[in-house]
């Protein structure tokens, strides 16, 4: 019998680890959602396994929940208009830190990031006094200012890394050609970032989605679904939660399709 190649054996081995490692770590990551999935067509309200049966029962049930209705559609309207406020004020800053220098640029660079590092809590109560000292009355508008203030480091930091990989030759082509600074844009650089920007917006949604401790603090007598469920789970995980956060597995995977398809390159 011929001997075996000790180096296709170690490398077999290697394999095998890296394999089992990925499964592993797979299945920490996903199998919690798979379990949240399964139990909110659980006919029992018991957390138990095995389930003891089939139903759409509390997805009906939410359907007839007027509050967490409610609290669904104020976390869209929130995360919705953080994510455009967040683009119409990042995507001109990062085009101003790529094009122009100015005094100051490398502290404005470093201060966008602030936000995003500051613990949410010292986020929200410095805004809540600032708010408080302009008189503002709390509501979700403050609480979509909160969010774009938080976010904004975020779409700056995608869109302008994108932009520093954007070759100069492309927009001195285009000026060379009779192109002016808006054509230009339009033409070449817009083009080359929008994917950045569409990433920077998907994960400005989601994060402005699911922030609880900015908007513990901005939000007026509005809930919305994160506060909505951190309130209802003191009394416990009940199926209706299981439905609502199946659902929002279920808009994650529309979101990347829909990221997938806006930013792949078009073939002609």
């Amino acid at each position: 019998m011929a001997n075996r190649n000790p180096n296709l054996i170690s490398r077999y081995g290697a394999d095998t680890a890296f394999m089992t490692f990925v499964a592993a770590l797979m299945a920490f990551l996903y199998v919690p959602i798979w379990v949240l999935i399964a139990f909110s067509f659980n006919s029992s309200r018991s957390l138990t396994w095995p389930l003891s049966g089939f139903t759409f029962e509390w997805y009906e049930k939410l359907w007839h929940n007027g509050d967490l209705l409610t609290a669904i559609g104020n976390s869209f309207y929130v995360a919705s208009g953080a994510t455009v406020l967040t683009l119409i004020v990042g995507v001109p800053a990062a085009l101003a830190l790529h094009k122009f220098h100015f005094p100051g640029k490398v502290i404005f660079r470093r201060l966008i990031l602030l936000p995003i590092t500051l613990p949410g809590i010292v986020t929200g109560i410095s805004m809540l006094n600032m708010f408080r000292l302009f008189g503002f009355q709390l509501s979700l508008e403050t609480v979509i200012l909160g969010h774009a203030t938080a976010l904004l480091g975020v779409v700056v930091t995608q869109v302008f890394a994108r932009l520093q990989r954007l070759p100069k030759s492309l927009e001195e082509a285009a000026f060379d050609l009779g192109a002016g600074p808006w054509r230009s844009f339009i033409d070449i650089t817009l083009p080359n970032i929008r994917s950045a920007i569409v990433g920077a917006g998907l994960l400005s949604f989601v994060l402005s989605f699911d922030e609880i401790p900015v908007t513990f603090f901005l939000t007026g007598r509005d809930n919305t679904l994160p506060m909505y469920i951190y309130s209802t789970l003191r009394r416990g995980v009940t199926p209706e939660i299981n439905a609502v956060g199946s659902l929002i597995v279920l808009m994650s995977l529309v979101l990347i399709i829909v990221s997938v398809i806006a930013t792949r390159d078009r073939t002609k």
